[in-house]
Parts: C-alpha cells; sequence; structure tokens
C-alpha cells in the first residue's frame, strides 16, 4: 500500500486520507448518536454501561435500550442483575422486563426469589398466556377458583350420598403461587379436578344428605385433608363452599330401574318356561297319534291274523261266530251305556 502510495500525487493523497478520516467521523458519530442516549442515562441512573458494550449488544441483535433500561429498574429497586445475564435471558427467548418487575415486586413482598429461578418460570409459562410476573402477583395476593370451571359447561358438581339423595355443590378454591413448585408443578385445571374428586368423595361417604347440609365445612376440611395441592403449582389457602343444592332420590330411581329389570327378566324366564310347555304339549299330542296309528296298525292285523288260523285250523267256524256274537253284545252295551257313536265297538283305551 505504501509503495503504491509512493507513486500517486500529494493531492492525491491528501484526499484519500481526508475520506478515510471522514468516514471514520461519520461511523464515530453514528454510533456516538445512536447509543449516546442510552449510555447517559445507564450513567445517571448510577447504572453505567460502556459504550463497546453497548455496540457489542447490538452486534448480539439484543436491544441495548431494553437491556438498559431492565437493569437501572433492579438496581434502583436494590436488586444486582448484570447485562450478562439480561442478555443471556433475552436471547434464550425470555421477557427480561417481567423477570426484573418479578424479582421486584417478590422482593418487596419478602418472597425469595432468584433470578435462575425467575427465568426459569418465566420461559415455563412462555406460550401459556401466562406471566411470570402474574405467578409473583399471585403469590402475593392470592387467587379464586371456581369449581367447576364454568368453561367447563357446568356450574355445579353432583354426588350422591348413601341414602341415596344427589346434592350439586358449588365450592370456590383460594389458593395463592408456590414459586418452588411453579416449574413442572400441576396447574390450575389439575387443582379444580383434585378438588371436585375431593368433593364427591366427601358426599359419597355421608350416611344422609342431612349431614351435608348440616355441616357443609366437613366437605372443607376432608379435601384439604387429602393434601389435593400436592405436587401443583399453587398451594391451597381455603376452600369455601358456595351453594349446596338437593337433588334428585338416584337411590328411589336406582331401586325402580332394577325392578323393572327384574319384571323384565322374570317376563322373560316365564315365556321360556310358557314356550317349552307348548312345544311340550305338541309333542305328547305328536306322540298320542303316534300310539293311535299304532292301534290302527295292529286292529288291521286281527281279519289277517283270524284268516291265517282258519287256513291252519286254530279256530273253526264255532269259534269265529262267539267272536262276532261278542262284538255285537259290546257295541250293544256300549250303546246302552250311552257311549255309541262311530266309535262304539272300540277299545275305550284308544
Amino acid at each position: 500500500m505504501s509503495n503504491t502510495l509512493a507513486f500517486l500525487p500529494t493531492d492525491n493523497i491528501q484526499f484519500i486520507v481526508s475520506v478515510v478520516v471522514i468516514i471514520i467521523f461519520i461511523a464515530i458519530s453514528v454510533v456516538f448518536g445512536t447509543f449516546f442516549r442510552t449510555w447517559i442515562q445507564a450513567k445517571t441512573a448510577g447504572a453505567p454501561v460502556s459504550f463497546p458494550n453497548l455496540v457489542a449488544m447490538w452486534i448480539r441483535t439484543v436491544p441495548p435500550k431494553l437491556i438498559v433500561e431492565a437493569r437501572i429498574t433492579a438496581l434502583k429497586a436494590g436488586l444486582d442483575c448484570s447485562t450478562n445475564k439480561l442478555e443471556g435471558h433475552y436471547l434464550a427467548g425470555g421477557n427480561v422486563g417481567d423477570v426484573v418487575l418479578s424479582l421486584v415486586a417478590a422482593d418487596k413482598a419478602g418472597i425469595t426469589l432468584d433470578f435462575e429461578r425467575a427465568c426459569a418460570i418465566d420461559l415455563a409459562v412462555k406460550g401459556t398466556g401466562k406471566t411470570v410476573l402474574e405467578a409473583v402477583r399471585t403469590s402475593i395476593n392470592p387467587k379464586v377458583i371456581d369449581c367447576p370451571n364454568p368453561e367447563s359447561g357446568k356450574d355445579k358438581i353432583e354426588a350422591v350420598a348413601r341414602d341415596g339423595i344427589s346434592l350439586r355443590v358449588r365450592a370456590r378454591v383460594t389458593v395463592r403461587t408456590n414459586l418452588d413448585r411453579f416449574v413442572g408443578g400441576a396447574t390450575e385445571e389439575t387443582v379444580v379436578a383434585r378438588v371436585g374428586e375431593g368433593i364427591v368423595t366427601s358426599i359419597g361417604s355421608a350416611a344422609s344428605h342431612k349431614d351435608v347440609l348440616e355441616n357443609p365445612d366437613n366437605i372443607s376440611k376432608l379435601v384439604l385433608g387429602k393434601g389435593v395441592d400436592a405436587s401443583t403449582a399453587f398451594e391451597i389457602l381455603s376452600i369455601d363452599i358456595a351453594d349446596v343444592d338437593v337433588g334428585d332420590n338416584i337411590g328411589a330411581k336406582l331401586q325402580t330401574e332394577q325392578a323393572e329389570a327384574d319384571k323384565e327378566v322374570a317376563q322373560a324366564k316365564a315365556e321360556v318356561r310358557r314356550a317349552a310347555a307348548v312345544a311340550n304339549e305338541q309333542e305328547m299330542q305328536a306322540k298320542t297319534q303316534e300310539m293311535r296309528a299304532k292301534v290302527v296298525e295292529a286292529e288291521a292285523d286281527i281279519p289277517m291274523a283270524i284268516a291265517d288260523s282258519f287256513r291252519s285250523g286254530n279256530i273253526g267256524i264255532m269259534d269265529y261266530t262267539k267272536y262276532k256274537n261278542i262284538i255285537a253284545d259290546t257295541k250293544m252295551r256300549d250303546s246302552i251305556a250311552g257311549e255309541g257313536g262311530e266309535n262304539a265297538g272300540e277299545d275305550p283305551r284308544v
């Protein structure tokens, strides 16, 4: 470069140097103008940040103004948050402003919350519509959760006491955030589900629905005693029974339905027995007709047997005559006895 400049005229060298100086001056002026306000803001607030550090933030696509303002807020509240920590949380996708405000709120309320845990909570609730600041505020000022959740389409939880009477209950659960279990802890939906289960269990174990109506606070005691807030992000402070209504007599309905079912079963069994009896009657009639056919078939063999006896000489004409007289005498007696008719003379056993 020096050899190249040696062959240039002096005026050209001075022009090039002037251009370079102007460019450097403009660059410094732009940088100074861009970060001067942020730098002076940090300086006057007692949270100084060097120009190189501001430029480095800009190069790392971190908004210097956001980091500086967050650090000023923390220092003014008596907390020390370095720019490196704030930058790291921003680059991780966290909300730096909410983290700092949550730390300030927790410190003023006497709640132990360090920077790392606040960042973890902030990243955990990202995309859920909640913030770490809201979690800290709920820890300071408890919130009330309706059980069941109105958004589920149900306004009350229904359970049946041991006497068969159903009760419809609506409860209000007062909770506050447990910051130690917030990361990885169960959400409000789990708390509502567990409280609802406890209410059903409490009513179901009561001997009478009147006992529940007389002492509704027994439900709260039983549910709280089950530790339904274990492994959740909340600590239950109280469970208040807001409303109790008497529902239907479920036990009577079940007994009625059972009796109706038993009646239908008995009718079905009776129908089976009737069908079996009819089938048996038909079978006996068929057997009777079969026996009559056998008798007729046997009687048809008699003339043939008589003729065969005549041929073999076992009976004579006088024997046959006596046989015919006996038959005639039998028909006459049947006629006198009132049993005449087309079947007179037949064997009465048929």
